[in-house]
């Protein structure tokens, strides 16, 4: 395939070993793409083609894995639809500069969807919350109040399990050896299938863009009945983009089986807050871990 005989222009291995950027934090992230007031949708990207980095001439497994993390993080959005564990569904997911998610759930919830823009999140959308609200079908709370004095970001559980910089982050960490499978048809393209091996503790460690508590709760959230070991199994296109990821481990007392499948990478998307008059808002919370 192409990609993997083409050699490009040299990318400087220092930016490519920087690690991910793109995932918002407590400690105070960079300008958002999301709205400035309930109800305003969201500035929308330009609909011109993003212009790639070029490829680094090391192709070797742990070189296009790179590659595609700088992609990835050039990327900052993408429409993602997702399957962990008893959640499923599918929306727009920006993680630079800062986090904005609206996602329409496909399995049986509290809510039908829920949207998170910054260190505020929206849930609802459906005709059970506005019976309970009043007829308003939409309620608002606002991430807790950190350690550090920091909003904190809503379900950034979820998040940082959909994130591919954190993903991608976990296949280059330092000992982890990448393994190239082969090409493979996905949809109506070629992809390049890679596989690496590794474990909740390793994965968590590896994303030091995040803070101690979110690194926790990552690692709890890869160990369901105390699994020991996860496969991360990754497809990218001609671009070096994720187009899908699979992530799978096995212990002792439970299974993980998480997949993920990104389209439209650095496309035009947005994500739009409801409008302040079909909103309640009920305050600061904690949101429950991901259930499994």
């Amino acid at each position: 395939m192409a990609v993997r005989q083409r050699l490009a222009a040299v990318v400087a291995v220092a930016v490519l070993a920087a690690g991910p950027a793109g995932c918002s934090s407590a400690g105070g992230p960079a300008p958002s793409p999301s709205p400035s007031t309930p109800g305003e949708a969201t500035p929308t990207p330009s609909s011109a083609s993003p212009t790639w980095p070029a490829k680094p001439t090391d192709r070797s497994p742990h070189g296009v894995l790179l590659s595609s993390q700088l992609a990835m993080q050039t990327a900052r959005r993408a429409k993602v639809s997702y399957r962990l564990g008893a959640d499923a569904g599918s929306g727009p997911l920006f993680w630079q500069p800062k986090t904005a998610l609206q996602v329409k759930r496909s399995t049986p919830a509290a809510a039908e969807q829920l949207i998170v823009v910054d260190t505020v999140a929206y849930e609802g959308g459906d005709a059970a919350t506005a019976a309970r609200q009043g007829g308003r079908h939409w309620e608002r709370f606002a991430g807790p109040t950190g350690s550090d004095g920091h909003r904190e970001i809503p379900y950034a559980g979820l998040i940082d399990l959909l994130n591919p910089v954190v993903a991608l982050a976990a296949a280059t960490a330092e000992g982890i050896t990448a393994q190239y499978v082969g090409e493979e048809k996905f949809e109506d393209s070629t992809v390049e299938h890679y596989r690496v091996t590794t474990d909740a503790a390793r994965y968590a460690a590896a994303q030091t863009q995040l803070t101690p508590a979110r690194r926790e709760g990552l690692r709890t959230a890869l160990t369901p009945g105390g699994s020991a070991s996860l496969t991360l199994d990754l497809w990218l296109n001609d671009k070096d983009q994720l187009v899908r990821m699979e992530r799978t481990g096995t212990g002792d007392g439970g299974r993980l089986d998480d997949s993920v499948v990104y389209t439209d990478p650095g496309g035009s998307l947005s994500v739009q807050a409801p409008a302040e008059a079909d909103t309640v808002d009920t305050g600061a919370r904690t949101v429950s871990p991901l259930a499994r």
